[in-house]
């Protein structure tokens, strides 16, 4: 006689029938979708409609890095998700996922390691804020963690809360186990989608690439192609677009990884030294050679030589360098020995070669020599949509350099987006890292991030030519469009209404002192209180 199944209330101990109910809707997710997303997606729905969990995230390490990034989550935005980076041991997540303890706050405003990168920690409901994070193990190891904001922040739902959430951590696992699993057994699968999984190593190689804009994707993609083989590599762009990142990510996904990657800026060195800085020079040659020097090209054999600013490089030495490149010889000033040498080129610059060809700056023959693949470099105005990943990129590096908790606004995004960007990503980069050492407050506004941008507005970047991506080399020869400049700040926006009329407010009508709050002439103020409509009215405070 078979025996009947036990009824589940009689299981209960004690446990809350909310508590049962989420295990057995976990275990069915589980159950029911191989898809880690779906599964662990729906996990912490259940533990927010069930138990009041909020925010559920689950933390993974970043596959390129030993750094905690949120993979999974529900009820968060697109820019919480973004934030939610964390070093080994850093804040309260990060020191979960370095001792494998559980962690349970209260109120995460009393508690001075929490980073508020993912939630701010303000009451709910007049009720403190708490936090609880657990690790998730696989074999007495965390690999990851999971991390939940209760509503009810009394002593008896947290301690329930936290036996749950230890179970859970542990289905997680399997979860991801299982993900692991299903990968193996359908790697015909992912043959088939090689250029998903090309890009997936392209991002990992490529360290600090960030971009997701189809311009972007074009440059990194033309890049991994050239990768495949030793041709040389001529990369366009201006200055600040990541020349020398794009360069090393070719060297890190070709044959010479594992060989030297050198750079050399041929406009940073002065003309009568960058030979010997190239081929290196013998003692006694020159004034001031004391001793043998091996040149760049002697240190770079067997790898890749980086030529930055090739466009700089004076004719006499073009025609040394055209010379190495053919018959693949160098000789060190005041040396009379041949050293044989096997370097993969990639020179970059932000001038149009093909002016200079025309104006007999540059060597036909050796441009032709550099220019094997061409890879243009899209300037920052023509990646709008990558800003925003940049600008939190940059933030959440900046954050940790300098022990700092800072966060953007949407509307703060949203003028870094509307800037023109004349100096590119290093720009960005530079605006964001000197706002983080200004702040006086966890928040970058508008009106301080406003702040920053106007101390660069009379800053102006000349624009390049660059090579055409279809091969056309009708070229105007005077050269004009490169001295047409970038203004900063050539449009008014919109965003830019709440900062001038803060500021006028705070001058009390006098709008010359304004100006020089917001770091404009007189002249630029009125400009655009006239643009944006701006009435006197509008200026009264408050």
């Amino acid at each position: 006689m078979n025996t009947p199944y036990p009824n589940l209330k009689s299981l209960q101990s004690g446990l809350d029938e909310q508590v049962v109910n989420v295990l057995i809707e976990t275990a069915k997710l589980i159950g029911q979708s191989l898809d880690s997303a779906t599964a662990i997606k729906g996990i912490l729905k259940v533990l927010s409609d069930e138990l009041e969990f909020t925010r559920g995230r689950v933390l993974l390490p970043n596959y390129n890095s030993d750094q905690l990034q949120i993979q999974y989550s529900f009820g968060l935005n697109e820019s919480e998700i973004k934030r939610g980076i964390y070093a080994l041991g850093e804040g309260v997540t990060g020191k979960v996922m370095a001792s494998g303890e559980i962690a349970l706050v209260p109120n995460v405003a009393l508690e001075p390691t929490y980073l508020a990168r993912v939630s701010r920690s303000t009451p709910i409901n007049s009720q403190p804020l708490a936090y609880i994070a657990v690790p998730i193990f696989k074999e007495d190891k965390p690999i990851g963690v999971l991390a939940v904001h209760p509503r009810n922040s009394s002593h008896g739902p947290l301690t329930i809360g936290l036996f749950v959430l230890q179970i859970i951590s542990q289905m997680i696992s399997q979860v991801l186990s299982i993900k692991k699993l299903v990968k193996k057994q359908t790697e015909q699968l992912l043959v088939e989608n090689k250029q998903l999984k090309n890009e997936k190593l392209i991002e990992s190689m490529a360290a600090g690439l960030h971009g997701q804009s189809s311009a972007f994707l074009k440059a990194v993609r033309k890049a991994s192609l050239a990768a495949r083989s030793d041709a040389a590599v001529l990369l366009v762009g201006e200055s600040g677009s990541g020349k020398e990142k794009f360069a090393r990510m070719i060297h890190q996904l070709s044959e010479q990884r594992s060989s030297p990657f050198i750079c050399i800026n041929c406009a940073a060195i002065p003309e009568q030294l960058l030979e010997s800085e190239l081929f290196g020079h013998t003692k006694g040659s020159f004034t001031g050679a004391s001793s043998n020097r091996t040149g760049k090209f002697e240190a770079a054999n067997g790898g890749t030589l980086f030529l930055d600013e090739i466009g700089d490089m004076p004719l006499e030495l073009q025609s040394k360098l055209l010379r190495v490149l053919q018959e693949k010889l160098i000789q060190k000033v005041g040396g009379d020995k041949e050293i044989p040498i096997n370097v993969r080129i990639i020179s970059a610059t932000n001038k149009n070669l093909e002016n200079a060809v025309n104006s007999a700056g540059f060597r036909l023959d050796l441009f032709y020599r550099l220019n094997v693949v061409s890879i243009t470099l899209p300037p920052l105005r023509e990646r709008k949509q990558d800003i925003k990943t940049l600008a939190i990129h940059f933030l959440n590096r900046g954050n940790q350099r300098y022990v700092r908790n800072i966060i953007l606004t949407e509307e703060a995004l949203q003028l870094l987006e509307s800037y023109s960007w004349p100096g590119n990503i290093r720009q960005l980069e530079n605006v964001i890292e000197r706002a983080i050492i200004m702040a006086d407050e966890d928040e970058l506004s508008v009106v301080k991030l406003q702040s920053t941008l106007n101390e660069e507005a009379n800053i102006s970047i000349p624009s390049i030519c660059p090579l055409p991506a279809n091969g056309n080399t009708n070229f105007n020869p005077s050269g004009d469009s490169s001295n047409q400049p970038i203004r900063g700040y050539s449009r008014v926006n919109n965003l830019e209404r709440p900062a001038i009329i803060d500021a006028i407010q705070k001058a009390k009508g006098n709008k010359a002192a304004a100006a020089k709050l917001l770091g404009m002439t007189s002249r630029q103020l009125h400009y655009r209180l006239r643009k944006l409509n701006i009435s006197e009215t509008e200026l009264v405070p408050q």
